[in-house]
C-alpha cells in the first residue's frame, strides 16, 4: 500500500480567598454565559463573604488511603467543590486528594500537585511514584499532592452505564459497518445523557483546573507547583491561563496542543504513527540478518501489509483470541514507538500466523481489551468510569470541534485511511461527540507568559513533537527541552542526566533554562522510563507505557 511520506518531526519546527482567583479565571477566556466574578450566597453576603469561602475554609481530614496496600506515608482526604462554578451555592461534588509530606524542616517550598494523564486518569496515588523519582533535595521542599480529577475514580465518579463492548471506540472505517458505528456513537451519547446528563457538562478541563486552584487554597498555599503528563499538560496549561498569578513551577511532560483539543489530537495519533512506522521499517531492514523481515524498508513495509491482508481474510489465533488485520494496525501504532520492540513483536505475530508457538503476553498490544484498564480503576468506581469521564472531557471541552453530520466522519475516515493507513480511519471515524450536547463553556485559548518547562520526546506519536512545540509557542514564558532520539510517551524520570537534570534544577531553583535546549537520548534512558510506566489512560487505546506503578 502506498503511503504518503511525512517530513521529519524535528523539521516542524488561598490563604487568600478564592473569589479573586476565579474572577481572573473567568476573565481569561470567559464564555458569554459565565459571570465575571463569583456570585455571593445570601448567608455569605450577609457576612461579607464570597460564596466560595465556604469551600476555602474546609479542613482536610487526612487518614489512611482506601487502597489496602497503600503505604502509611501517603494519606488521603475528601474535599467538596461546586459542580458548577458559575453557581457555587448549588450542587456539590467530592474530589479525593492525597498527600505525602515534605521530608525537610525549614526548607519547604510548597506543594507539588500532579496529574498522570487521561482524560479520565486517576492520580490519587501518583505521589508514591514521585516520591521515588524526585531527588532528595526536592523531597525536602515539597508536599506531594495527588488527586482524582472530578468525575474520576474516588471523586464522585461518573458513569454512562455502558456495556464493555460499548466502551470499545477503536472502530476502523468499513462501508458495511459504518451505519452500525453511527448507531453505537449515538447510543453512547444517549446513555451518557440519560445516566449523568446533569453532571457530565461540568466534567471539563476548565472545572478541573478550578478544582486545582481550590485545592491550592484549601491547603493554604499562595501558589501552585505542578507536574503533568500527556493530558495533564493541557490541564496545566489551562490552569496557567485561568490563574496566571497562582502558577509557580510547572513541568509539562509530553504535551498536548490546546488548539487541537480534542478531535485534532486524536487525529494526530494517526499523523504521528506514519514517521514512526517509516523509522521502524528502516531499523528492521538494517537488521534483516537477525529478523528476516527484508533488507530494504520497502520490503519490511510489504511484509507488514501482507500480514495485515492475510489476517483480514483469516484472523490469527493468539491463545484463543482472534487477531484481525485491523488489530495489527492498532497494535503497530503503539509498537512503533520503539523500533526494537516493534520488530520483535511483529516477528512473534508472524510466527503465530504460521502456527508456531509464541508467548501471547509479548503480543498484548494486538489484543482487544474486554474491559479497558480495569486494573487502574478505583475499586468503588463504576465499571465504565474512565470511559465516561473520557468522553465528558473530550466531547465537553470543545463541542465545536466535532462535526454534527455523520457523513463528515465518513469522508474524513476514508481520506485519512489513505493518508495515514496505520491509524487514520480509527482516528477520524465517528465518535459519540457527534451527538453530544453543546459545551457549557468555550474551549480555553492558551496564550500567556507564565513560566513553565515543556518536555518532549522526538519520537512520541501520542503527542507528536509539533504538539509540544505548539504548546511552547502558546506559553510564551516557557522553555522547552526536546529529547532528540527520545522514544515513547512520558519522559520524567528517564535516567537521562540531561533531561532529568533540567527538570530537577527547575523544581529546586525555579530557574528555567536560558533558552530552549536539546538533549540526546542516552542508552538505557528510554528503557528505564518504560519500566517505570504503565499504559496511558485513554480508554481502550493502544497507548504507550506511561504513568507510574501504583505501588
Amino acid at each position: 500500500m502506498r503511503r504518503r511520506r511525512l517530513v521529519p518531526l524535528l523539521a516542524l519546527s488561598l490563604t487568600a480567598t478564592l473569589a479573586p482567583a476565579l474572577a481572573t479565571s473567568t476573565a481569561s477566556a470567559a464564555p458569554a454565559t459565565a459571570p465575571t466574578a463569583a456570585a455571593p450566597s445570601a448567608a455569605g453576603a450577609a457576612a461579607g463573604e464570597s460564596a466560595l469561602d465556604r469551600y476555602v475554609k474546609q479542613k482536610p481530614q487526612w487518614k489512611r488511603c482506601p487502597e489496602p496496600e497503600a503505604p502509611p506515608e501517603i494519606l488521603c482526604a475528601t474535599i467538596q467543590v461546586p459542580l458548577d462554578y458559575r453557581k457555587p451555592g448549588g450542587k456539590r461534588i467530592e474530589v479525593a486528594i492525597s498527600r505525602i509530606k515534605a521530608t525537610g524542616t525549614g526548607k519547604r517550598r510548597g506543594v507539588l500537585l500532579s496529574n498522570p494523564g487521561g482524560p479520565g486518569g486517576p492520580g490519587l496515588y501518583l505521589p508514591l511514584g514521585m516520591a521515588q523519582w524526585l531527588p532528595a533535595a526536592a523531597r525536602e521542599k515539597y508536599d506531594l499532592i495527588g488527586f482524582d480529577p472530578r468525575g474520576v475514580g474516588s471523586s464522585t465518579p461518573v458513569t454512562c452505564g455502558l456495556k464493555p463492548e460499548e466502551e470499545d471506540w477503536l472502530r476502523p472505517y468499513k462501508p458495511e459497518t459504518f451505519d452500525d458505528d453511527v448507531a453505537w456513537a449515538r447510543t453512547v451519547a444517549r446513555k451518557c445523557e440519560q445516566k449523568a446528563g446533569a453532571v457530565l457538562p461540568h466534567i471539563t478541563t476548565r472545572n478541573t483546573a478550578r478544582d486545582m486552584d481550590l485545592i491550592r487554597a484549601i491547603l493554604g498555599e499562595k501558589k501552585l507547583n505542578y507536574l503533568g503528563y500527556s493530558y495533564g499538560t493541557y490541564l496545566g496549561a489551562v490552569y496557567t491561563q485561568l490563574f496566571p498569578r497562582r502558577a509557580d513551577r510547572f513541568v509539562l511532560d509530553s504535551a498536548v496542543d490546546p488548539e487541537q483539543a480534542w478531535r485534532g489530537m486524536i487525529q494526530w495519533w494517526a499523523w504521528g504513527a506514519e514517521p514512526a512506522f517509516d523509522r521502524w521499517t528502516a531499523w528492521a531492514a538494517e537488521r534483516s540478518g537477525t529478523y528476516g523481515l527484508g533488507d530494504t524498508p520497502k520490503k519490511v513495509e510489504a511484509a507488514f501489509w501482507d500480514l495485515v491482508a492475510r489476517a483480514e481474510k483469516e484472523p490469527i489465533d493468539l491463545d484463543g483470541q482472534p487477531v484481525t488485520g485491523d488489530d495489527i494496525r492498532i497494535g503497530m501504532r503503539a509498537a512503533v514507538f520503539t523500533p526494537e520492540y516493534a520488530t520483535e513483536s511483529f516477528v512473534e505475530l508472524r510466527n503465530a500466523a504460521a502456527g508456531k508457538a509464541v508467548a501471547p503476553k509479548k503480543l498484548d498490544r494486538f489484543l482487544r481489551p474486554v474491559a479497558p484498564h480495569a486494573a487502574n480503576r478505583a475499586a468503588a468506581a463504576p465499571a465504565d468510569n474512565m470511559t465516561a469521564s473520557f468522553w465528558a472531557v473530550v466531547c465537553g471541552d470543545n463541542s465545536a470541534a466535532w462535526p454534527r453530520n455523520p457523513e463528515s466522519y465518513r469522508r474524513d475516515a476514508i481520506e485519512d485511511k489513505g493518508r495515514y493507513p496505520i491509524f487514520g480511519d480509527f482516528a477520524s471515524s465517528i465518535k459519540p461527540c457527534a451527538f453530544w450536547d453543546r459545551s457549557v463553556e468555550r474551549a480555553t485559548k492558551v496564550n500567556n507568559k507564565v513560566g513553565s518547562l515543556v518536555v518532549q520526546n522526538e519520537w512520541d506519536s501520542q503527542t507528536p513533537l509539533p504538539s509540544g512545540q505548539a504548546l511552547r509557542r502558546q506559553l510564551k514564558g516557557s522553555k522547552m527541552v526536546t529529547v532528540r532520539g527520545g522514544e515513547g510517551h512520558g519522559i520524567y524520570p528517564s535516567g537521562n542526566p540531561c533531561t532529568d537534570g533540567a527538570i530537577d534544577r527547575y523544581l529546586l531553583t525555579g530557574k528555567l533554562p536560558a533558552k530552549d535546549m536539546t538533549c540526546r537520548a542516552t542508552e538505557g534512558s528510554n528503557e528505564q522510563a518504560r519500566q517505570n510506566r504503565e499504559q496511558d489512560v485513554f480508554p481502550g487505546s493502544p497507548a504507550p507505557e506511561r504513568a507510574p506503578d501504583r505501588f
